[in-house]
């Protein structure tokens, strides 16, 4: 099934490609086009292939949430142990964090504890605390500590705007599949074995969303394809 609540993935992400270099190109291309039409033809074809070029990076930059749940799935074999925000400084960073913020929906909590894990963490490849309330401190995480900071965080925003009786976030261990075929057959490393994703999902209605906060910290992606058994 597909993540339904598109309008999560439409909010403002950090582009993948600056300002000053998109204004760059235009210019470029400007110049391109009224310098070197007339005198040498073949920078017609040049000029052109530079705005195909632009105009595809633009549609894969834009819609590379839209294109990525539709090229991939994510598989859940397993549940990871369930952490609670226990640490005070972790607490506190939450409180201050929601200042000024009432998360009615369940799509403004995902947002926010998406915005806080990016913040938080770095990805590491090396061993670390899978505990939120050590990553907290520790700062560094691969794909177990990511999955678990966000469904820690998510929880503790579910239950302190009231929506506990409906949501709740769970941690899962997963494989990933592009284009039907399960990416992790091809890796010997014991890293690759599996990815941890999160499932937050309504207890009442069935509804799931799906969300990698390793790639989300990466790509700005917020919403992926989860696909039930």
């Amino acid at each position: 099934m597909y993540a339904r609540n598109d309008d999560i993935e439409k909010r403002s992400i950090e582009p993948l490609i600056s300002r000053s270099n998109a204004i760059y190109l235009i210019v470029l291309i400007y110049v391109l086009d009224e310098t070197y039409d007339n005198d040498y033809p073949f920078m017609k074809i040049i000029k052109r292939l530079a705005i195909v070029m632009l105009i595809l990076f633009t549609g894969v930059f834009v819609f590379r949430g839209w294109i990525y749940r539709h090229i991939s799935a994510y598989k859940s074999f397993g549940v990871r142990e369930k952490y609670s925000v226990t640490d005070s400084s972790l607490m506190k960073l939450l409180d201050e964090t929601e200042v000024n913020q009432d998360l009615k929906e369940i799509s403004e909590v995902i947002n926010s504890s998406l915005s806080l894990t990016s913040k938080q963490l770095n990805f590491t490849d090396s061993t670390n605390d899978l505990d939120p309330n050590k990553l907290v401190t520790s700062k560094t995480a691969h794909c177990v500590g990511y999955a678990n900071f966000f469904a820690a965080v998510c929880n503790y925003q579910i239950q302190k705007h009231n929506l506990s009786q409906e949501w709740e976030a769970t941690a899962r261990i997963g494989h990933i599949f592009l284009l039907g075929t399960d990416i992790h057959a091809y890796f010997k490393s014991s890293f690759f074995k599996d990815h941890d994703f999160v499932i937050i999902e309504n207890r009442v209605t069935g509804e799931a969303f799906a969300v990698d906060p390793t790639l989300h910290d990466y790509s700005g992606i917020k919403l992926v394809h989860f696909q039930k058994e």
